[in-house]
């Protein structure tokens, strides 16, 4: 089911976990007690691809500092962490 763009985060963020469970992946929901701006999901592929996905609405869906910073430590240790916005974004991310 494509995304639009009137769509809300949770509605991406359910189409992420469909596509993700179709191919027999996990997208586990993160909480981070006290860690304020952690990933919303992380999402482990068959053959052991790992990425740490912060999920925002279509339209007008931005990362606050703390979730650019958690992107920023993650990325620099090497880990993929992506965001998704669209249906664009989860193809992108299990190609």
């Amino acid at each position: 089911m494509p995304v639009k763009l009137s769509d809300k985060e949770n509605v991406v963020e359910t189409e992420l976990v469909r596509r993700v469970r179709a191919l027999g992946g996990r997208c586990d929901k993160v909480t981070c007690l006290g860690n304020r701006g952690y990933f919303d999901r992380i999402v482990v592929l068959p053959g052991g691809r790992v990425f740490f996905v912060e999920v925002k609405r279509p339209r007008g869906g931005r990362l606050t500092a703390h979730q650019i910073e958690w992107r920023r430590q993650y990325s620099t240790l090497g880990a993929v962490a992506v965001q998704i916005a669209n249906t664009a974004d989860i193809d992108a991310l299990l190609r």
